[in-house]
């Protein structure tokens, strides 16, 4: 797939380096609304905005593209019958979830063309859910995420709504959403002070529906925007320094989705969005996905992320691009809606592509926060390369499993180490993560199902933490990771080692254990491929036509053995996944292993062996 790729970021965006400190967030309750726009509509497009868009329609064949595919999706929502409200376990998000997806897009259809037939079936679908008994406030996203959908579609369909009906859509919104969560602030509620996305979904969601009414109910906006801004840096911090998320890059796209609208909010609405777009990270944040994506278009799965999930468009890529003029990710972005459908927010916050071909990303990539991730590749633009992705961080990171030093790779255009990602949330115990919790006892969140050691037949420690204490270069690409709270009950020290060897065309996973006494050791890796025991020591694993050869460098003697990873009900079924494994019984006090995967490329090329030696002296 064609990337385009940009300059190293000095971005001359200084000013949004700077972490700024949380008192520099507080806003005056009395003066937050003195630039407010008394105008509707206000929120993310105004009309001016909408004639700008008009005016490039005419030319920009790119978006003509984008305003066609919102326009047919919005043709679809016309069909659709009436939300009910109807929980799905403890949660009403996908009924919020699918009034956002139909204001968004029949909105949006309405302010472009004009016909009434968008309009009125937005407003009945806003009326339905201003008339429900609530909106879940018990499961808070769900209340957040519909204040979001009625507050753009009030704010957009107000010329077009007669008064009563303002007042019955403005009354549920009130009654549903700003006093839930006006209510949630006065308690110091735990989302508040969260540092994953339950903040800015539920932040952006409440400060979007204050800012639709602010002009005719200014209180529920003088609580809930100083409230927002106070609370907001609390998550945005940990985009720092460099921009990965520690819940995934499936939770970015939503953490950063929400942290798009909010801002974007308040910047339409009043003007400025309080400096929160300087804080430390966000300006390149855009380039985590990017790296978190290997060459077979799956994403680096990590914290609850689903099975096999892989790079999509994402919408908040423009508004990024848009607000830190860095285009490069607004281009990666139109790549991908090369063969993908545009969301209405593309044309909200479109960017044009550039046209510029700009000099190659680094191959490999350290991102530094509370959960380290260190990723390599042989190259860009080729879907057949190889990729190599490595995890540290902490075991007790929202949405965390326990995989400290697990890895994925992909080469030949398919993933070979694969992590099997999240089971179903509504199953018992799911999120009781305390030491001991419940959730451990899930196979996919446990140590068992990932591509890390287990020591003495355990779980790696619940509570463990592992950081990066060497890395390479491009001559020699390798992380070094120390995870020895992970096994501090078998292991006075533990580490891992993972490096890109033989010109970018194999990998090395090593381990090294300082064990405290004998003990059995499983060394274990999960996998679509079939899998074939050879010689000893050696597996071939193959998916289609493709393979991958793997050998046991140390210890010497070792042997692979093959298990299923496939589970009963109710835990996912894992249908056809399998486990490579060397047991290791009564290992040695200084055990090492030493694992090389060498693709077979398609001229025959194999990497056979690899130099053996400590970790430390990489």
């Amino acid at each position: 797939m064609k990337v385009f790729v940009f300059f190293l970021m000095t971005l001359c965006l200084c000013s949004c380096s700077l972490f700024n400190k949380s008192e520099d967030f507080e806003v005056n309750p009395e003066t937050v609304l003195s630039t407010l726009d008394p105008v509707h509509p206000r929120l993310m497009m105004k009309d001016a905005d909408l004639a700008n868009l008009k005016n490039l329609y005419e030319t920009d064949e790119t978006l003509q593209r984008y305003v066609s595919d919102v326009i047919e999706k919005a043709d679809t929502c016309l069909e659709k019958a009436m939300l009910e409200h109807k929980l799905v376990g403890p949660r009403l998000l996908s009924v919020s979830r699918e009034c956002l997806h139909r204001v968004y897009y029949m909105g949006f259809a309405w302010r472009w063309t004009g016909d009434a037939k968008y309009a009125q079936k937005t407003k009945e679908n806003l009326l339905t859910v201003c008339a429900f008994p609530d909106w879940n406030p018990s499961h808070f996203l769900d209340t957040a995420e519909m204040s979001h959908a009625v507050g753009v579609g009030y704010d957009w369909l107000f010329s077009y709504l007669n008064e009563t009906e303002r007042e019955a859509i403005k009354s549920g919104l009130i009654q549903h959403g700003m006093k839930p969560g006006i209510e949630v602030y006065n308690k110091g509620g735990w989302w508040t002070k969260s540092e994953f996305n339950w903040n800015q979904v539920c932040n952006s969601g409440l400060a979007i529906g204050a800012l639709a009414i602010a002009e005719t109910d200014p209180k529920y906006a003088k609580i809930i925007i100083p409230n927002a801004v106070k609370s907001l840096p609390i998550a945005l911090k940990s985009y720092s320094p460099d921009g990965v998320w520690m819940e995934g890059p499936g939770y970015w796209g939503y953490a950063t989705r929400y942290t798009a609208y909010g801002l974007a909010a308040m910047n339409s609405a009043l003007g400025k969005d309080f400096g929160l777009s300087g804080i430390d990270g966000l300006s390149v944040t855009g380039l985590f996905p990017i790296y978190a994506t290997g060459p077979t278009g799956l994403y680096l799965n990590y914290a609850d992320l689903g099975q096999r999930s892989s790079h999509k468009p994402m919408p908040c890529m423009f508004w990024l691009a848009k607000i830190y003029n860095n285009f490069f990710i607004s281009d990666a972005e139109h790549i991908l809606l090369e063969k993908n459908e545009a969301h209405p927010e593309h044309v909200i916050w479109y960017v044009p592509p550039s046209g510029i071909e700009r000099a190659p990303l680094d191959l490999d990539r350290y991102f530094r926060s509370p959960v380290e991730i260190a990723v390599f590749r042989s190259a860009w633009n080729d879907p057949n390369a190889l990729f190599v992705g490595v995890k540290g961080g902490y075991n007790q990171v929202n949405h965390g499993h326990l995989d400290l030093g697990n890895f994925e790779i992909d080469a030949l255009g398919e993933r070979w180490a694969r992590d099997l990602g999240a089971d179903n949330y509504n199953l018992p115990g799911y999120w009781d993560k305390k030491k001991g919790g419940k959730r451990w006892t899930y196979y996919r969140l446990n140590s068992q199902s990932h591509n890390v050691p287990l020591l003495g037949g355990k779980d790696q420690d619940e509570e463990a933490v592992a950081k990066f204490i060497k890395t390479g270069s491009p001559s020699f690409p390798f992380v070094a990771l120390d995870f020895s709270t992970a096994y501090q009950e078998f292991a006075l020290n533990s580490l891992r080692g993972v490096a890109v060897i033989g010109e970018r065309k194999a990998v090395l996973v090593q381990d090294e254990f300082d064990l405290r006494d004998s003990c059995d050791i499983v060394w274990g890796m999960t996998t679509d491929a079939e899998i074939k025991i050879k010689e000893k020591g050696t597996a071939e694993l193959s998916i289609k036509d493709k393979r991958l050869i793997t050998r046991i460098l140390s210890p010497q003697g070792a042997e692979f053995v093959v298990e299923s990873a496939e589970k009963e009900k109710p835990e996912w079924p894992n249908k056809g996944v399998k486990r490579l494994l060397i047991r290791l019984d009564d290992a040695k006090i200084n055990c090492r292993i030493a694992v090389l995967l060498s693709p077979v490329w398609e001229d025959g090329t194999i990497v056979e062996t690899a130099e053996i030696k400590p970790i430390l002296q990489w």
